[in-house]
């Protein structure tokens, strides 16, 4: 197939979370008929709720700036799906994600008339054996890879990694993970192995006794991050610096906007030293980082940032942005979200800190209604816009002063990338 044809397969097979099918034996069957290619590579597993995408840029800057050949493997994608395979820093062109969809698309066509699986492949279980085959023939020396959903269950639980690493845990997918915090930390600790050694961010303590108990129990060596200090803080709306002192001290530099990227900077810096990297491939490594569409500024004049806070944990991490850099600004909210999200917490989050709400929802079937968002989240000035160029268009002629922030979700935040510099640009 060319690439629009395997991209168009790859949704007719459902939205990913909705479809996902979690264990490991389907995946497990395709790798084995593609000769294994995950066992010709080394990896850094991530697993967590939120973080996780910011650690693993870090991580993977850090180990190609010191000379390694690497591979990086995330999700979701902002705007194109090739985002998700990335090999030295780059994103696979359409034409090798095509070739790299026909092989894995085969191999599964052949397992099920031979009867060994009954159905094709899900989204992410298909995309984790391409990104499997592209790493493995690209000669990758560490490949950082980003869990799915969960962490024992998920499909990139087939590699045995030489690191693992869990970001914070907190409550999203709860219909797939588990109602408690403890349920859901220990679907994350799946991805701890014997032999393997663990990096943990600071965790809420009922998160935290459930991963160091399953890391105990394997025997795995562990590092918190907790045991390392955090000091000398400096934070601007749009990067921070700060020391990190363990077992040896690093000058971190983080170019991610947040007080939270604190934190992914320091699981990271700690990851990054436990596989051995010096101090000068690690400082300058995470400082050379770049993750868009979380606190991403896309515009100046007016200031318009980005930002995919899609579960309560990001919208908290999103207002306390706010709150510390915009208080005295005149804040414009544009705001889209899934149904399947939270939306009341989100928007409960969030709402109280914008002057002005604009509703609207991102181009997608499973988007929540504008209408819907209103009637569960109210504030007194919110507008409904059916699109988000409607929505732009309500803004008129912003103040100075003024700073417009669209959130919710992260197929908004991409249609905002792509959108807004055409019509900023247009109207200058």
């Amino acid at each position: 197939m060319n690439y629009p044809d395997s991209v168009h397969f790859l949704y007719s097979l459902g939205n990913e979370i909705k479809t996902a099918k979690l264990g490991l034996d389907r995946v497990a069957l395709v790798l084995d008929a593609l000769g294994r290619p995950e066992e010709r590579t080394r990896f850094v597993h991530v697993a967590g709720t939120n973080g996780k995408g910011s650690t693993c840029a870090m991580i993977e800057a850090a180990l190609r700036g010191a000379g390694q050949r690497t591979g990086l493997f995330t999700s979701p994608h902002l705007a194109e799906p090739t985002e998700r395979i990335r090999i030295a820093g780059e994103p696979v062109t359409a034409e090798r994600f095509a070739a790299l969809f026909d092989r894995v698309h085969a191999a599964v066509e052949g397992l099920i008339a031979g009867g060994a699986l009954e159905t094709h492949t899900t989204y992410f279980e298909t995309v984790t054996a391409m990104a499997m085959v592209a790493f493995a023939e690209a000669a990758c020396e560490m490949v950082v890879l980003e869990v799915g959903l969960g962490g024992r269950l998920d499909a990139t639980n087939v590699v045995h990694p030489e690191l693992s690493v869990i970001t914070p845990v907190d409550f999203d997918h709860e219909a797939w993970l588990g109602r408690s915090l403890e349920a859901i930390a220990g679907e994350k600790a799946g991805i701890l192995k014997p032999g393997a050694p663990a990096v943990m961010a600071r965790q809420r303590p009922e998160a935290a006794g459930v991963i160091e108990g399953r890391a105990a129990q394997l025997g795995v060596p562990f590092t918190r991050v907790a045991d390392w200090r955090i000091a000398d803080v400096a934070l601007s709306a749009y990067d921070s610096r700060f020391r990190l002192s363990g077992e040896r001290e690093y000058a971190i530099e983080c170019p991610l906007a947040g007080e939270h990227q604190v934190e992914n900077a320091a699981t990271a810096a700690v990851a990054l030293d436990r596989l051995g990297l010096s101090r000068a491939e690690i400082e300058r490594g995470i400082a050379a980082a770049r993750w868009p569409g979380r606190l991403e500024r896309i515009c100046e004049r007016p200031e318009i940032v980005v930002d995919g806070a899609h579960n309560p944990a990001g919208a908290r991490a999103l207002a306390a942005h706010l709150d510390r850099f915009y208080r005295d600004r005149d804040v414009t909210l544009i705001f889209g979200a899934m149904r399947d999200k939270a939306i009341d917490e989100i928007g409960g989050v969030l709402f109280p800190r914008a002057r002005r709400v604009i509703l609207t929802a991102p181009r997608q079937a499973r988007a929540a209604a504008p209408e819907a968002v209103r009637g569960v989240v109210e504030h007194p000035d919110a507008t409904v816009a059916a699109s988000l160029t409607e929505a732009l268009a309500l803004l008129g002629e912003p103040a100075p002063r003024d700073a417009i922030f669209i959130t919710g979700s992260l197929y908004l935040v991409a249609e905002a990338r792509a959108l807004v510099p055409a019509i900023i640009g247009a109207t200058r």
